[in-house]
């Protein structure tokens, strides 16, 4: 991977941001790009740090230099407009990306201090510990136990079939599901409702106990009441989970995170406080692309 160590480049502007410690450091020493950002007013640590992340789909530079810290049991919103690169950054923390053709990624990306990129490193493992829900519910063609139960049985994270039950029932309940589904758990999973299917592929992300949530628009293809109890899923699950959201609502964005990062043209903009962002944004771009001047 790239050696940040030797990154020199200052950016334009000196802002400030957040560290997993007490202590705020000047942007300059996030990485080589130029993103405006705003510290938050409450120390929260660090989950995931990302540093000079590019991306690249053979000859095609798709991301340039992105670099932030997502803070742990907060939700961060990655906001622009559709080809930004937010979700190609997205896939990046969990290695997604790994699985496409000739795509390349540069840079440094670290999971509590560790080094996703690193070749000792299972990628299996690396992909339970980073959950991730897509744009589209996909359930298994199995029932619905056996869609929660599939991860923590090739994980080897119950001992016994009671284990196994109690890590279904418990996933279902943190998903706000069980209640809808607990008399037909046998039945299968792709016969639930949109909505529903969202939240059983949630409750299938979380029943290996993963430290980050990644979603890709898990609520583009819902209905605004499916889309309410996403919401409310997604402000509960922050108490225990990092959740990182793509999503092209900046209402949605505003209603359900705490720091919001805006993306344009492969390029990581600003990024702060939710309220900051939306309120007061400190570069032209972002103000003009959350009052609808393009986009």
């Amino acid at each position: 991977m790239t050696d940040l160590s030797t990154s020199e480049t200052k950016p334009e502007t000196i802002p400030m941001h957040m560290t997993s410690g007490s202590a705020i450091i000047e942007s300059s020493e996030l990485g080589k790009g130029k993103t405006v950002r705003t510290p938050d007013k409450e120390n929260r640590p660090v989950r995931v740090k990302a540093r000079d992340v590019s991306v690249f789909y053979g000859p095609k530079q798709a991301l340039f230099d992105v670099s932030i810290d997502i803070p742990a049991k907060a939700v961060t919103a990655f906001i622009g407009p559709s080809g930004c690169g937010k979700s190609t950054f997205l896939r990046c923390l969990n290695r997604m990306n790994d699985t496409i053709e000739g795509c390349r990624v540069t840079g440094q990306i670290e999971l509590d201090g560790s080094d996703i990129h690193d070749r000792d490193l299972d990628v299996v493992e690396l992909r339970a510990r980073v959950g991730m829900v897509f744009q589209k519910p996909n359930p298994f063609p199995k029932s619905i136990f056996e869609n929660v139960a599939y991860g923590p049985k090739i994980h080897g994270l119950a001992r016994s079939k009671s284990e196994l039950e109690g890590i279904v029932e418990s996933s279902l309940r943190r998903a706000s599901l069980w209640e809808e589904v607990k008399d037909r758990l046998h039945e299968p999973g792709t016969g639930l409702s949109g909505g529903q299917q969202q939240r059983l592929c949630i409750a299938r992300a979380i029943a290996v106990s993963p430290e980050v949530i990644l979603m890709d628009e898990p609520c583009s293809a819902l209905d605004p009441i499916a889309t309410a109890k996403i919401e409310e899923l997604i402000d509960e699950l922050k108490q225990n989970f990092t959740i990182v959201i793509v999503t092209h609502s900046m209402q949605q964005a505003a209603r359900v995170s705490q720091r919001t990062a805006f993306f344009h043209l492969g390029n990581l903009v600003e990024e702060g406080p939710t309220d900051t962002i939306f309120t007061s944004p400190k570069e032209k771009r972002t103000q003009d692309y959350i009052t609808g001047r393009f986009g």
